[in-house]
């Protein structure tokens, strides 16, 4: 980060300071070179968190070789008290440096000060204040550096967070849109040669699904490339679940039933049940056969939220493995808490059901 607008300010004011000081101060020696010195080490101060290292070594580097020439001349120089503001220096140098320039940095500044204590013949306790003066806003600095790259590394968690879930968005929506074009595809080409005027109609449903999903797909990757600290997901409603009812992109007729409280419901847990509803939808299609509804129901009991989607189908039971979508869809459930399970029903279809601890108000996981 170079120099800022309140940088100069300040180099203003201590210019301003040291200029009063060196006329209005009584036994000061040398009073125009020790005004310069300090003026020389306020016009460093903007660069310090750039170069840290040079600029501590050239703010203590003036006043030093001024302190050991007054010493071998036997004058009695002590500086300005406004010179005060070098302590900056050591707190710049451990909160930007890097940590070869920090230790150099502290290396430099005993190099440049403790010549001097001891030709003044300094006790301990002063050399011990001396170093507190330099050590107290080192430490502050290297404080400051750790809780900002605390900061930095639980963004990043999050971020990383994030863009898992947005991950698993696009894998829901891809994966009910690309299945129900299949299906609407496969429908199409039955009745191709029968009805070609309902052949047609299928196609505008194709067409509409297709528009959606790089719609939707758009909409996620627009939010990946986001650079902002925090990316947040879209964020979808129990009234989008009732929409899957009324696209009519699938064949089989969805019917959705909503009971008990479900009103006060946190939008993390809206959302996931409806991407939980989109991919079972798109599971009960692919895992059973026969099938001509699909049911829907959300529960909430108690403290309870329970999701139900299953068909009046036949189970398919040389299935593959479970992919991605119901990988996803376990940790989606997982990190609310909860509970999902997907498999054959006994009495025929495909079942996928969860349950939910319900919170009122946003959720925070």
């Amino acid at each position: 980060m170079g120099p800022m607008r309140r940088d100069w300010v300040l180099v203003l004011l201590l210019v301003l300071l040291a200029l009063i000081e060196g006329v209005v101060a009584q036994q000061v020696q040398w009073r125009a070179l020790t005004v310069a010195v300090t003026i020389a080490a306020a016009l460093t101060l903007p660069w310090r968190r750039v170069s840290p290292l040079y600029m501590l070594v050239l703010a203590f580097g003036f006043s030093a070789v001024v302190q050991v020439v007054a010493l071998l001349l036997d004058v009695d120089w002590r500086g300005l008290n406004c010179n005060v503001f070098v302590i900056i220096y050591p707190y710049a140098l451990l909160r930007w440096a890097s940590g070869r320039e920090s230790i150099l940095g502290l290396i430099c500044v005993a190099i440049l000060i403790t010549p001097a204590m001891l030709l003044e013949q300094r006790t301990w306790l002063e050399v011990l204040g001396a170093s507190m003066f330099i050590l107290v806003p080192a430490a502050l600095g290297l404080s400051m550096r750790y809780q900002d790259s605390a900061k930095r590394s639980s963004n990043e968690r999050v971020r990383l967070q994030e863009r898992e879930q947005l991950a698993r968005e696009l894998h829901d929506t891809v994966a009910h849109h690309v299945s129900a074009i299949a299906i609407q595809a496969q429908a199409g080409r039955a009745l191709s040669a029968t009805q070609p005027s309902a052949a047609l109609e299928v196609l505008g449903i194709i067409e509409e699904a297709a528009s959606r999903s790089l719609v939707e797909m758009r909409q996620i990757v627009t939010t990946l490339r986001d650079d902002s600290e925090v990316i947040q997901a879209p964020v979808a409603t129990l009234a989008d679940i009732k929409r899957l009812a009324q696209e009519q992109t699938y064949p089989l007729r969805i019917e959705v039933d909503f009971k008990g409280d479900l009103g006060k419901l946190s939008s993390t847990l809206q959302s996931t049940l409806f991407r939980l509803t989109q991919e079972a939808v798109t599971n009960s299609v692919r895992h059973s056969k026969n099938a001509t509804t699909i049911n829907i129901r959300v529960r909430s009991e108690n403290d309870t939220v329970h999701l139900s989607v299953f068909n009046d189908g036949d189970a398919i039971t040389n299935r593959p493995p479970d992919g991605l979508g119901l990988r996803g869809m376990k940790e989606r459930v997982a990190l609310l808490g909860g509970t999902v399970n997907a498999g054959p029903r006994k009495i025929g279809g495909w079942l996928v059901e969860a349950n939910f601890p319900k919170f009122d108000g946003e959720f925070l996981p």
